[in-house]
């Protein structure tokens, strides 16, 4: 009988490894993942020291030269925008305990805006 608790606890405890382990990967079919999570590390320090007014700049800045029609941002400067502002979400969600979620979600919609899309808007 002892033999058969120690087995159990040890298959359990194996399956808890392993779904914790495995679990924590994130398949991502998006071709511009790696960029994003380099410019992502690269930007993060600088956009999370913004204050309001800094982002509010920062925000109105890039909705003005996405809706500029002789305007073509690069891939790297689209992401570099929408990567502050993802950060700065998760700024406020550390800062306001009560928004950790919305702030969540919100740093995921912006980390997930697509360059491709952005480009298909300008046609």
């Amino acid at each position: 009988m002892k033999k058969i608790i120690q087995f159990a606890f040890l298959l359990f405890l194996f399956l808890g490894v392993t779904h914790t382990t495995f679990g924590q990967e994130k398949a991502t079919n998006d071709p511009d993942g790696p960029l994003k999570e380099t410019l992502y590390k690269k930007y993060k320090r600088e956009a999370q020291t913004f204050d309001k007014k800094a982002f509010d700049s920062l925000f109105f800045e890039f909705f003005q030269k996405q809706r500029d029609s002789k305007l073509t941002l690069t891939k790297e400067e689209y992401y570099a925008y929408t990567l502050k502002i993802a950060a700065y979400s998760e700024k406020l969600g550390l800062l306001y305990k009560d928004q950790k979620e919305a702030s969540q979600r919100t740093k995921q919609e912006w980390f997930d805006k697509s360059y491709s899309d952005y480009l298909n808007s300008k046609k």
